[in-house]
């Protein structure tokens, strides 16, 4: 089993679920790895580890091996990052309080960005509909994009969030990546830069930027990189490969999928098929199983 996740496209390390914004259930998307010939997965849901509890308990011999994941959202005064964390114990305190700072600033944002859209551009929902968004595990801008589409303020979510979520900026209020990589590895797990090329809006970060950035992180205690991304050329997977055996960071692969949230493919990580396997990615599964 080892020999053949590395040997096809069958790995894929950043899906989401329902618990965060992706469209499909934990237990739906185990039928859908399952389809799609997955051998490894990880959920990684936004700031939550539910949907990790939940694939957990629903696993059965001989499904696809499974990783724990999450990502969490951070920003610092030098950018924005999101931080990748696998293989940590779910149960751990360290984690645990993680995802209660990273949800608490979440609902936060979510209820201010109703009164923001409301008060600048007089956009109202019925009380049942803000309740039941509310009541979601991690609301977050693409739940809100979808209301404004489903009572006609926008004509797609992109354009909900683009023209009118976005205007409200929460500068001041984030998990910073240190917090984040902190919590991660005092729950045993290991922390990896999500798309590193990718910082804020369309921001990318390339070349020395990218150099000093993944250093400044891994001061912190960063362990690995993203290197096969569904939004990343070859170009791109080859600058980061060799970063990480600069650094002699672990290397992972994800898609990215949210089911019909987001135009991406389950298993669509760059990782080709018949390709020799990277050592930073041989490294991770060493350190995982």
């Amino acid at each position: 089993m080892k020999n053949n996740i590395y040997n096809g496209t069958k790995i894929d390390l950043h899906l989401h679920t329902r618990v965060s914004d992706g469209s499909d259930t934990p237990e739906e998307l185990i039928g859908k790895v399952k389809e799609a010939g997955i051998e490894l997965f990880a959920v990684t849901d936004h700031d939550a580890v539910k949907g990790c509890g939940i694939v957990q308990e629903a696993l059965k011999e001989g499904d696809p091996l499974f990783v724990t994941g999450a990502e969490f959202s951070t920003r610092d005064d030098l950018g924005k990052y999101h931080i990748l964390g696998y293989h940590y114990d779910p149960q751990s305190k360290a984690i645990l309080d993680l995802v209660e700072k990273g949800h608490s600033l979440r609902m936060k944002k979510v209820t201010g960005r109703l009164e923001f859209i409301k008060s600048e551009f007089g956009f109202t929902f019925p009380e049942e509909e803000i309740q039941k968004l509310l009541t979601l595990d991690n609301p977050g801008k693409p739940h809100i994009g979808n209301l404004m589409v489903k009572y006609g303020y926008a004509e797609s979510k992109e354009v909900a969030i683009n023209e009118y979520i976005n205007k409200l900026h929460y500068k001041e209020e984030y998990v910073k990546p240190e917090e984040a990589i902190e919590g991660i590895l005092g729950a045993g797990g290991i922390p990896v830069l999500a798309h590193p090329f990718f910082g804020s809006g369309d921001e990318l970060i390339l070349g020395n930027d990218m150099d000093e950035r993944l250093k400044r992180l891994m001061g912190f205690g960063l362990q690995g990189v993203e290197a096969f991304y569904s939004g990343f050329s070859n170009k791109f997977i080859n600058q980061m490969l060799g970063l990480s055996e600069k650094y002699n960071l672990y290397v992972t692969a994800g898609s990215d999928y949210h089911g019909t949230n987001k135009l991406v493919i389950l298993g669509d990580t760059g990782l080709l098929e018949g390709m020799e396997p990277p050592a930073g990615l041989l490294r991770f599964y060493s350190a995982i199983f």
